[in-house]
Parts: structure tokens; sequence; C-alpha cells
């Protein structure tokens, strides 16, 4: 069968489930975080057909441009999301960090180049990593149940219109580009996506050995994320994860050296 068939056939399958709710796990077989799971399976395969079909091809390629261009472009987005964190980190009350946010915008974006160079981190001003699902997870709002996004992968009831928030937080929903050039915005936001998505292709060595089943793998370790990223490091499992996802990333580093020499 065809990607656009099993599309059409997942979309299908997609308005069945919505619409009349009868296809549905056992409860006895039903994740207590997934109680949703055969809608969240629907549209895994949907996304997944997408990804598959074009946006791993296009981070394939992407990860062959010269590293000095793959890092001038992620520093430029991760410019951008600091704009959120810095918001985030305001709403939680972590004056320190919102500082650092703050130098880290004024830095990277003059001296930096609107962030191409990421002039902050070398002088002390990490990165960090806030946004508002992280945010009401702070404030004592559970996750909820996991919820898969068509188009937009993994989440939970409680990320997924925290997601709206954050967007709005960014510059790029302000800039004069979405109205004035709409299609450069959508180019920049696309360039976005495809690096996002080549900076996860060495997690999938991980997620293939946390299960035989795709759904699963990535479910369970969006869960722990998100739990690691709201309770710190009181989670072993996901600190156990993530200590496994640097190795394989200083692993693909240095297969990456490697290739170039």
């Amino acid at each position: 069968m065809s990607v656009v068939s099993r599309l059409r056939v997942g979309l299908a399958a997609l308005m069945v489930l919505a619409l009349s709710g009868c296809a549905t796990v056992p409860s006895e077989d039903r994740h207590p975080d997934d109680p949703w799971e055969s809608y969240n399976r629907v549209v895994f395969e949907i996304n997944d057909d997408f990804d598959q079909a074009l946006l791993r091809p296009a981070a394939v390629q992407y990860r062959r441009l010269p590293q000095p261009v793959q890092t001038g472009v992620g520093n430029f987005f991760s410019n951008l999301n600091d704009f959120t964190v810095l918001f985030n980190n305001l709403l939680q009350g972590n004056l320190d960090n919102a500082a650092s946010d703050t130098g880290r915008i004024m830095f990277n974006t003059t001296f930096g180049l609107l962030g191409l160079i990421d002039v902050a981190t070398p002088m002390g001003l990490d990165k960090n990593n806030e946004d508002f699902g992280q945010t009401l997870g702070t404030w004592g709002v559970a996750r909820g149940p996991y919820l898969q996004l068509p188009l937009l992968g993994p989440s939970t009831a409680r990320d997924a219109p925290a997601r709206l928030v954050d967007g709005y937080t960014s510059p790029l929903y302000h800039t004069n580009l979405r109205t004035d050039h709409t299609g450069w915005w959508l180019g920049l936001i696309a360039l976005d996506v495809v690096d996002m998505r080549a900076g996860l292709i060495p997690t999938e060595r991980m997620l293939a050995q946390i299960s035989d089943d795709r759904y699963i793998a990535m479910r369970e370790a969006y869960l722990q994320r998100r739990d690691f990223l709201v309770r710190g490091a009181s989670d072993e499992r996901a600190t156990e994860m993530l200590d496994e996802l640097d190795e394989l990333e200083a692993l693909e580093a240095m297969e990456a050296e490697e290739g170039m020499d």
C-alpha cells in the first residue's frame, strides 16, 4: 500500500474513532497514562507515514550540510526560543534564570548576529529549557493522559493547549513576515521543523532499546522526559534515559567527525 493510501486509510480510521468511539483497547490492557490508546495509535501511524515520507528524508539531507551551517541554524532558532523560555521562567518565579535568559537574548541577538553565533554560553549564560507545559506542571497541574497530536506528535492533555501559549510568545508569531512575506515565514517554520527533526535522529537508537513497539517507545520516552523537566533529577528512570541520550549524541558526533576525515 502506498504512503498516500495509508494516509487516507489512517485518516478515515481516525474519523471513525473520533465519531463513534467504538474501537477501544480492552480496559485490562489499557496503560494508566494512555486511556486514549486506540485513537493515539491511529494518529501515530498517520504522523509516522508523514515523517517517513517527508520529514525524516529532509532531516537526513539536512544533516549532510556543513556542520557550521547546521550549528548556525540551530543557534538562530534557539535564540528565538529564549524569548519563550524567559516568559516561562518569569511565570515560574525563576528570576535568576530569567536574568540569564535576558542576557542570552541581548548578547546573542547583537554580538551573535541575530543568534547565528552563540556567544552567551561561553560567557556562562547557559541555555535553559522551559515551556508553558512545564510552567503548568510547576503550578501543580497534572499532565493528564498521553495524547498524539496530528502532525505535531506526542503530547499530553496538559501540554497540548500549552503549545498555543508558547507559539504566541515566539517572535516568529509577531514578526511582519507572517503577514507581509508569508512565504518566507512558512519557510522559516519549515526550516525550524527540519532542524528539530534532524536533532532527533540520534534518539531513534534509544527508542529501539526501550521497546520493539515504536509507539510504546515514543510514549514512554516522552512521558519520562516531561516528568523529568517538571520534577527534576528525582526521577531516576528519566535521568538514566537522558544519560543514554547524551551518550548516543556523543557517539553520533564522533561518527560524524570520522566521516569528515
